[in-house]
């Protein structure tokens, strides 16, 4: 296991101590609060489906912006440079525009509860145990990686050891979300969102400040890390070099493609805020409301990790003591006053919790609904759901402080998520998608379609790039090569199967595949229909333009 730096300890005080104990009671305190709306198994998973669409879009961004996002994020900054912009305006926006536009009517409409459940509708119960067994599986993983991220922050604001303060903050998310289920959690992640801006706004002003401005921070940069590590196209020509190790077509396909659409729109943790709104309007326009602040929240966790590749040169270098996850902590001790530092830390474990939260709340639906009372116990009264989800979410956060020691080992927290977005979220979009647009995709192809994609996509990262039968210059360029042949071999052996194998019968279709319409899908007209914040149209159009402005080659 990795720890920080010797000697990285927060300055912390009794007012920094006060802040973070005001933030933990209000967090219970909802928690509590949203208890006593939770009176059936639907409250408890999905908010009884009675929430508005700015709790829940807000929640949705939320739910993404977790410690991993943050550290990680800022530590592919501070290792790969301006290149980071590409995993927000390619590789988020436009996949979730696609995911309000497009998908949303799909998922709210047939009243799945769950994604996998969508697969046991529009495949058999081969393709939705595997998908569930799968999802269940990565969301305990991706939980851990936020336990770890979070022990970080708690090793250097109190000293614990990493192992402690897994243990102890997996414990505290589990009383918050078994008290109030969903609603809890949600509810904590529009709270969040806003604790995290208060954390990360003034660390990028004073990171800018000490190094001189723009102008003071790119002139640096320029001179020891070269041109390219200040633009974001520089050097990824076919054939070039650049710190990010990947060329145009890999970071397009790869990223801005495969392993976006992959994640936004498959990923059960976030698509279950969309799927607590009130109705398909608010559905839809849940992640089109958190596509603007998602396009302005690079900034703020791109900056920190640009400030810190000059004011700590050695991060992350052969031989340091510091990884590229120590960005925001080094920043946190060298630059901020006490108070500020407070709320810098109450920050971070909001967005651990939050991050956290979006993914055991995820995991003990699918793990409920599309395991438990699907095969193991039919049929049994929602109150027995309703205390198996409790249970089950015990066990997921008990399993995540395990996965959490599994991250440890990995340099940059964020590029092991991207390992396995590539092996879980790709080869379950390319299902999806074709079953969603091809009504010919049978009953059969979806089970080894699925197989088939995260097969490709872990071969080809164990074996063709660890064992080096090909050269990719970095773990990012190979997570990009890995989704692509997760993408290309899932939809080749769907089509091959779908040749030999009967389809399914159009009649059980209905509201599954494009074109085609769901019964009870349409809602009546609500008085004052004509307000623009009801027209998910105008508001996805408008995302459409921005996002279109995104695939625009820029530079800094």
């Amino acid at each position: 296991m990795q720890y920080l730096a010797a000697g990285l300890r927060l300055p912390t005080n009794g007012l920094d101590y006060t802040i973070l104990a005001i933030y933990f009671i209000v967090v219970l305190g909802i928690g509590f609060a949203a208890r006593a709306s939770v009176k059936t198994s639907l409250d408890f998973f999905l908010s009884g489906r009675s929430l508005p669409a700015w709790v829940t879009g807000l929640a949705f961004v939320a739910a993404n912006l977790g410690a991993t996002e943050i550290l990680g994020m800022s530590a592919t900054s501070a290792q790969y440079g301006v290149a980071v912009v590409h995993w927000y305006w390619i590789g988020a926006i436009p996949a979730m525009v696609f995911l309000g536009l497009v998908m949303m009517p799909f998922y709210y409409g047939s009243k799945v509860r769950s994604v996998p459940e969508f697969l046991l509708q529009r495949f058999d119960r081969s393709a939705h145990l595997l998908a569930s067994a799968l999802f269940a599986f990565a969301a305990v993983l991706i939980a851990g990686v936020n336990l770890y991220a979070l022990s970080i922050v708690v090793e250097a604001l109190l000293g614990w050891p990493q192992w402690v303060a897994i243990v102890v903050a997996g414990l505290f998310v589990l009383a918050y979300i078994t008290i109030g289920g969903l609603s809890s959690a949600i509810y904590n992640e529009v709270l969040q969102f806003f604790v995290i801006l208060a954390a990360l706004i003034p660390l990028t002003i004073l990171g800018l400040k000490r190094v001189g401005g723009w102008d003071g921070l790119t002139s640096s940069l320029k001179s020891s890390h070269g041109h390219n590590f200040l633009s974001a196209w520089g050097g990824t020509g076919i054939g070039q070099s650049n710190p990010l190790g990947a060329n145009w077509l890999t970071i397009v396909l790869g990223l801005g493609f495969v392993l976006s659409f992959g994640y936004w729109t498959t990923n059960f943790a976030e698509v279950q805020r969309a799927l607590s709104a009130k109705n398909l309007s608010a559905a839809r326009r849940t992640p089109l409301i958190a596509a603007f602040p998602k396009m302005f929240i690079v900034f703020l966790v791109m900056i920190p990790g640009l400030v810190a590749a000059v004011l700590v040169p050695k991060i992350g270098t052969p031989g340091s003591s510091l990884t590229y996850n120590d960005a925001i902590p080094l920043l946190m001790q060298d630059l901020l006053p006490n108070g500020v530092l407070g709320i810098a830390v109450t920050g971070l474990l909001a967005a651990f919790m939050a991050g956290m939260a979006a993914n055991v709340s995820s995991f003990n639906t699918v793990f409920t609904y599309d395991i438990w009372a699907k095969y193991v116990k039919k049929d049994k009264p929602d109150g027995y759901y309703l205390r198996f989800g409790r249970l089950i979410t015990a066990i997921g956060v008990l399993a995540s402080i395990g996965t959490a020691f599994i991250a440890s080992s990995f340099s940059n927290i964020m590029g092991y998520l991207q390992t396995l977005f590539s092996f879980f979220n790709v080869p379950m979009f390319v299902v999806f998608v074709i079953g969603m647009f091809w009504k010919r995709a049978s009953v059969k192809s979806g089970v080894w379609g699925l197989f088939a994609g995260t097969t490709a996509a872990m071969v080809n990262y164990f074996w063709i790039y660890k064992q080096g039968v090909i050269s990719i210059p970095t773990d990012q360029g190979a997570n990009f090569v890995s989704a692509i042949v997760g993408f290309v071999a899932g939809a080749v052996v769907m089509v091959a199967v779908t040749l030999f194998t009967a389809p399914k019968p159009a009649a059980e279709l209905a509201g599954l595949v494009y074109g085609t319409k769901s019964p009870g899908i349409e809602e009546p007209p609500a008085e004052g229909d004509s307000a623009w914040y009801r027209k998910p149209a105008l508001l996805g159009w408008g995302a459409i333009v921005l996002a279109a402005l995104c695939y625009v080659p820029y530079s800094f």
